[in-house]
């Protein structure tokens, strides 16, 4: 707790002596004096009629007279006024979580603290209580192990702490890997959505530019076909006014004439006889000629004008135009994506750079040709309309060549550059039999499963802690090879899946495989059987049967035993300690122990510096046994005969030793230079079997050798 340099003196029996409502007034005190007044929460905490009264007892230890506590550096945060405020609070004037309360607003209020206080931190007095380590599974709450708190808890499901807590990391590690799983997807279909956005927004900014072209020319043909024609209808109107005037102007002149010749006339006829006659004559001779001019009275132009014929076909030319458009350009073939494809089936993208219209592309494939003579394999074809095709019915891991062309009314583009995509690979084939595990590692081995190479593989391991488990516990990815050692925790059982992966994704996984870690696990190795040994199937028992055996010893191998009735288990390739068990017939003449991968197959096991056997040859009624390394072996008695040996194998203190399982009896042990990992082995040199039971756990009696 946090008090002033300066300690009062004042009597802690002050504290005991203090009535209720004295209490109340100090409280009230200090809340005006820090400026609490508002604060309801706050008040309602310190200033409280059933506030319980201080006792001497409720005071901390280190405030008993005569003790001085430990100063150290106070903590800056905190003014002079706020260590008062605790000053008081162990002075019995509140208990020590109200006066906490009252720190904890302060700060709130005030901020940092005034510099003005030298002022040193007292450290607290922790509360001697056990942290949690105990998970209750119904409340889903830590809680201490104490029976207190057990007893309200005791009909709960109650795990460990350290349990509750690794299986918590294990679930949240399953839901990122399906959640991780599920983002790829939504990214795919994300990106797939985003193509045919794109493709859309496109097309349809190429035909609003050609309607608005098209649109454009129509309008212009118009009008100039207005103006063509409305000047033809003016000059018509011309023509034919002028027309009409001028037979206008010539019927006034006749009309003219024919008045004057009247009056004439008249005049004539009142002339005397003589006068008359000689004017009748000249004007008889004047009015033939006149009667004999033809007069035109009929009207040259029609007022109506004729019905003009408009002539569209240029227009419609023109609107028929829109749906004619040109041929498209090339497409072009994008990259192949990662993860864009299967073991069958491939996701091809393209695109267009230009203001092309197209209806539908053509996509053509066939396999990359591998050069040999004679071999040109089929193309393919398949139309679409989108910018993107997924194709199908492919061959797993083989790449493939891609060319796109795009198609209107107009006619068919050029083709695309050529594009080489790829499809995943098969699943690959673990070797189930060729699995070995001990209580650390495994070592899995597989088939690829694919006739061409494949970039990587990837082992997926499935923790199996109950039933109906599920998620992938553990990825081990790049492996260059078809094995892998694989570190996984002791005393559990794993399902393991094997995925391969090239430039296309991943391949689907393999078939499953089970591994246990309770102990050290291989088979025998049919590859370096002898010939009149029978293995197994499941691998484990060694058989030399009971007929009669060739005369004639098989040819000379280097990998298979000639001399010696032997066999190996497969290589065990981890460090630590392993051990399994020989279950034997105590009349039949067998060797078991270990060799290193290039032991003589013409020799006997034990005969040379590369193998630590230990041998039994009974000969009734007595039994022979000796450990032989090098042809040497130890002057040891053996009393009971073994039935089961056990055999521990410590490479790291690089000892190999023997035990008879039955009586939990040591044998013998060899200090060996191990410098590589070795394999088991074992032989038979008169009919019998030997039966191997490995992936147990090491027996007590043996982890001290």
């Amino acid at each position: 707790e946090v008090i002033r340099a300066e300690m009062t003196s004042e009597p802690r029996g002050a504290a005991r002596g203090m009535s209720q409502r004295d209490l109340e007034e100090e409280v009230d005190e200090l809340v005006h004096l820090y400026g609490l007044e508002d604060d309801d929460e706050l008040g309602d905490e310190f200033v409280n009629e059933n506030m319980p009264r201080i006792e001497v007892s409720e005071y901390p230890a280190y405030m008993v007279a005569g003790r001085e506590p430990a100063v150290e550096q106070r903590d800056w945060r905190l003014s002079g006024e706020a260590a008062e405020a605790e000053d008081l609070s162990f002075g019995g004037w509140g208990s020590e979580s109200q006066c906490q309360d009252l720190r904890e607003a302060y700060r709130y209020t005030h901020g940092r603290a005034s510099e003005e206080y030298e002022c040193y931190v007292i450290p607290e007095e922790e509360d001697e209580e056990e942290a949690p380590d105990v998970f209750c599974v119904t409340c889903k709450t830590p809680i201490r192990a104490s029976e207190k708190v057990l007893d309200e808890h005791k009909e709960h499901e109650v795990t460990p702490l350290s349990k509750a807590l690794e299986s918590a990391k294990d679930e949240i590690h399953k839901n990122m890997y399906r959640l991780e799983k599920q983002i790829i997807e939504m990214e795919n279909f994300a990106s797939h959505l985003e193509e045919v956005f794109i493709t859309v927004e496109e097309n349809f900014g190429r035909q609003e530019q050609n309607f608005e072209s098209h649109y454009n020319d129509i309008l212009e043909t118009l009008a100039q076909k207005y103006e063509e024609k409305i000047q033809a209808l003016v000059e018509k109107k011309k023509e034919k006014l002028e027309a009409l005037y001028g037979q206008l102007v010539s019927c006034g002149e006749n009309l003219d004439t024919c008045k004057e010749l009247m009056e004439t006339v008249e005049e004539i006829c009142h002339e005397e006889k003589v006068d008359f006659i000689k004017d009748a004559v000249a004007m008889a001779d004047r009015l033939r000629k006149f009667l004999e001019t033809k007069t035109d009275v009929e009207i040259s132009a029609q007022p109506a004008l004729e019905d003009q014929t408009l002539d569209f076909s240029d227009v419609e030319q023109l609107l028929g135009s829109i749906n004619t458009i040109p041929a498209p350009s090339a497409p072009v073939i994008n990259p192949q994506a990662p993860n864009s494809a299967t073991g069958s089936s491939v996701r091809v993208c393209w695109s267009l750079y230009s203001d092309d219209t197209v209806e539908s592309y053509q996509l053509s494939y066939r396999p990359v040709r591998d050069g040999s003579p004679g071999t040109d394999p089929a193309e393919s074809t398949v139309t679409v309309k989108e910018t993107y095709c997924s194709v199908a019915n492919l061959v797993p891991n083989t790449q493939y060549e891609f060319r796109v062309t795009a198609q209107n009314r107009a006619g068919l583009s050029p083709a695309s550059e050529c594009a080489v995509y790829m499809t995943a690979p098969s699943p690959p084939v673990i070797k189930s039999k060729e699995v070995r595990s001990c209580e650390e590692a495994a070592l899995v081995c597989w088939e690829s499963g694919n006739l061409n190479p494949v970039d990587s593989y990837t082992v997926e391991l499935i923790q199996a802690e109950t039933p109906g488990a599920s998620g992938v516990t553990e990825s081990v990815v790049g492996i260059p090879t078809c094995e892998s050692l694989v570190q996984l925790q002791p005393r559990q059982s794993y399902t393991i899946y094997v995925r391969a992966l090239n430039v296309g994704g991943p391949s689907a996984r393999s078939e499953p495989a089970t591994v246990h870690t309770t102990g050290s696990y291989f088979r025998l190795n049919e590859q370096t059987c002898h010939p009149w040994l029978t293995i197994s199937e499941d691998g484990l028992t060694a058989v030399r049967s009971e007929r009669k055996t060739p005369t004639r010893a098989p040819p000379p191998s280097s990998t298979r035993f000639t001399r010696c009735v032997a066999v190996m288990g497969n290589l065990i390739p981890v460090r630590g300690r392993h051990y399994w068990e020989v279950e034997v017939d105590e009349r039949s003449d067998y060797t078991v122990g270990v060799a290193f991968e290039d032991v003589p197959k013409q020799e006997d096991l034990g005969a040379n510096c590369l193998s630590w056997c230990m041998r039994h040859t009974w000969a009734s009624p007595r039994h022979k046994y000796e450990f032989l390394h090098n042809k040497m072996t130890p002057d040891i008695r053996i009393t009971v005969s073994p039935k089961k040996i056990g055999i521990l194998l410590d490479y790291e203190n690089s000892k190999l030793s023997f035990f008879n399982v039955d009586i939990s009896q040591h044998l013998y042990t060899f200090s060996c230079q191990l410098h590589q990992f070795v394999h088991p082995c074992f032989s038979l040199e008169k009919p019998g079997c030997l039966k191997i039971h490995n992936g147990i756990s090491v027996p007590k009696h043996v982890t001290f050798y």
